[in-house]
């Protein structure tokens, strides 16, 4: 019997492998020449389950997602294996969501029904544009009839799908998104996520940024280009609930809100992170992120847990803010201090507060606090100013 207190957990299991690397991509993702061993790889998923409920405890399970890296190339009985072992771990819920990132190649779409089959009901699937020539650009290896094929495959297959798109490519314009937009409600579901582009360190196209060679289109189109996501995909009945993704209300990637609900969490594979509370507070996890290191230091010890961490009360109030604050709900104050054991005012800077409220980017109530629509065009900034 599960004790009464004991909040649920979501786990997060990862496949590091791609079939080729993306220019913007900075994800722990790995291009393998060799033919992965699905068996060892169950194996070890499987050992990783068991060591993580011997840290968690009795939980329930609410949900489970496989990201990566491509997960639609993980063989299906590797998918069916692991979901095996966390309901036998977690007693699962009845509505557990089971999500899938996939990519819009052929052979991961042929593989959708087996996927169904294993337990997953939800599959995300990395579109990134509706254009051939950004597709291109984007270094993807799928056409738009491609990606239109595995949308509309998705639709037919599983009982919910998304699918992602990226807006302030170089050269992107306002007139053009807009049209992109409106192909991209002629597919969507209940769920839209649209990630503007950004240059990570260490990635190619940072690389070509620095050397002159890619431009991202001005601060200016960029603003217009969230304003404009912003407001078609809210008149078609997908609102913003977070900065990046829309859906209609009760569609929301339930998962992904306990991320930025900072609820408990699970991760395995290579570089996976995890949150869990305990009776002395949050503590974190995070596993070896080479593929073949982890896969040794499972066989060697049953886990490849690379560092654990005790997070200190004010470490868990920021990255509680840093991940509430991306939700249009925004951070209830009662759950903030449940969960980092200090009042939320506490941990902002009262100058900057008044100011963001003032310049209507904050709204600063009795019972949370949110971010305006306003505040969520200049997010990053404004978290680096707000929260101490």
């Amino acid at each position: 019997m599960l004790p009464d207190l004991a909040p649920p957990v979501a786990l997060y299991v990862h496949w590091p492998y791609c079939r080729s690397r993306c220019p913007y991509c900075d994800f722990n993702a790995h291009v393998s020449r060799d033919p992965v061993d699905g068996g060892r790889w169950l194996r070890a998923y499987e050992a990783e389950i068991r060591h993580s409920r011997r840290a968690s405890g009795p939980r329930r399970l609410e949900s489970v997602f496989f990201g990566g890296g491509t997960p639609s190339l993980m063989p299906p009985e590797v998918t069916q294996g692991v979901l095996a072992a966390a309901a036998a771990a977690w007693p699962l819920a009845d509505d557990a969501e089971v999500t899938l990132e996939a990519n819009p190649g052929s052979v991961e779409v042929s593989r959708f029904e087996a996927f169904r089959d294993a337990g997953v009901n939800r599959v995300s699937v990395g579109v990134q544009a509706l254009d051939d020539d950004a597709l291109r650009a984007l270094g993807r290896g799928h056409t738009t009839a491609e990606a239109r094929r595995a949308v509309e495959t998705a639709g037919s297959t599983f009982e919910r799908f998304s699918f992602d798109l990226i807006y302030g490519r170089p050269g992107h314009d306002v007139q053009s998104w807009r049209a992109e937009l409106d192909d991209a409600l002629d597919l969507a579901g209940e769920h839209l996520s649209c990630y503007q582009l950004t240059l990570e360190r260490g990635t190619p196209f940072h690389a070509q940024a620095a050397a002159g060679r890619l431009r991202l289109p001005e601060e200016a189109v960029l603003l217009e280009l969230f304003d404009v996501t912003s407001d078609v995909l809210a008149s078609a009945c997908l609102p913003r609930y977070e900065v990046s993704n829309h859906a209609r209300p009760g569609a929301e990637s339930r998962h992904n809100l306990n991320y930025w609900r900072y609820g408990d969490y699970v991760g395995i594979g290579p570089g996976a992170h995890g949150r869990l509370r305990t009776d002395a507070g949050m503590a974190g996890h995070a596993r070896i992120r080479k593929p073949e290191s982890w896969l040794r230091a499972v066989e060697a010890q049953g886990h490849g847990t690379e560092a654990t961490e005790a997070i200190p009360a004010r470490a868990t109030g920021r990255e509680m803010l840093l991940m509430g604050l991306r939700l249009r709900e925004g951070v209830s104050r009662r759950a903030f201090l449940q969960r980092a054991g200090m009042p939320l005012d506490s941990a902002l800077r009262p100058e900057a507060l008044r100011r963001a409220q003032d310049a209507g980017l904050i709204r600063a109530g009795q019972d949370r606090i949110c971010v305006t629509r306003a505040g969520l065009r200049v997010l990053d900034a404004l978290i680096d100013d707000v929260v101490a």
